[in-house]
């Protein structure tokens, strides 16, 4: 590594964030309680503050809904409609293809004031809004499941019924699991490709680095903890430095060093010629949802 004072500029450009300002809790219902569902649910009330009894869930499956009551403790409803009554903001998180089936079940139970979050892939604003054949407060996002330790990102549109002062109402529910940014409808594709399916990409990444470290003779447990950490500290350098993560790489190669040969290694793999093809299958099968 080059001892040439860049990562000592590094630590003088990073700035302390300043923590969220409390905000007030609004009520949640998770129309379904998948993986995803958990990791938001769990994020809101591990880092946002929300109490159990501010959560509301129904599930296909009792099981889902005796493990949601035992392990999280939250408020369990007998069917999707008695979760649309009880909230304020209500998250459709059932699979895209059981999206319309669902619709047709809460929709009577929709009225004006409730904000519907939709958290299905390749599902448009105007898809929900001929499915519920009313007007009501939609806003379709793309979260990850980074959301259960409080580092989630989503991706967030809404339609034109939902007022701006509404979506300020509602991003800090967002924030209270990670970071959150309003994007274009036309980009919520790339959202899934680039975020929402991306921790699995970075998990085999992560795996794979500790296999070869294990190879080495390292132990599996201390092999996943230095790959991890590793992946974690990368990413804060990327979010928190503002420069280019081509110009972070060079930091850390120098001249006919070990990072270098690594590097050319990846390269020789086709390792960011894959990265890019997995995230363009991704979205395109997003599409085609």
């Amino acid at each position: 590594m080059r001892n040439d004072g860049a990562f000592v500029n590094i630590l003088k450009e990073v700035a302390d964030k300043d923590l969220p300002k409390e905000e007030k809790k609004l009520k949640v219902g998770f129309v379904g309680f998948g993986n995803m569902a958990r990791a938001m649910a769990g994020g809101m009330m591990k880092k946002g503050g929300y109490a159990k009894e501010d959560i509301i869930v129904s599930a296909l499956h009792q099981e889902t809904l005796e493990n949601a009551r035992k392990g999280m403790g939250v408020c369990i409803a007998e069917n999707n409609r008695e979760v649309v009554k009880a909230s304020e903001v209500i998250f459709l998180a059932v699979k895209p293809q059981y999206y319309e089936e669902v619709i047709t079940e809460i929709k009577g139970e929709v009225s004006e004031p409730k904000i519907v979050v939709s958290l299905a892939p390749g599902k448009s604003l105007a898809w929900l809004e001929e499915k519920f054949e009313q007007k009501i407060k939609l806003i379709r996002t793309m979260p990850n499941t980074p959301a259960l330790v409080g580092e989630g990102m989503t991706g967030v549109c809404a339609n034109d019924s939902l007022t701006k002062e509404e979506m300020r109402t509602v991003l800090p529910l967002f924030q209270s699991f990670g970071r959150v940014e309003e994007v274009n409808e036309t980009l919520m594709d790339a959202v899934v490709g680039i975020s929402g399916s991306s921790p699995a990409y970075v998990f085999v990444f992560i795996e794979a680095m500790a296999d070869a470290a294990v190879k080495a003779g390292m132990s599996r447990k201390l092999a996943y903890e230095f790959a991890a950490q590793a992946v974690l500290g990368s990413a804060k350098m990327v979010l928190e430095t503002g420069k280019h993560p081509a110009e972070l790489k060079d930091m850390v190669c120098s001249p006919a060093g070990t990072t270098i040969e690594a590097v050319a290694a990846l390269e020789n793999g086709g390792f960011r010629a894959a990265v890019i093809e997995a995230v363009r299958v991704c979205v395109e099968k997003s599409r085609t949802m």
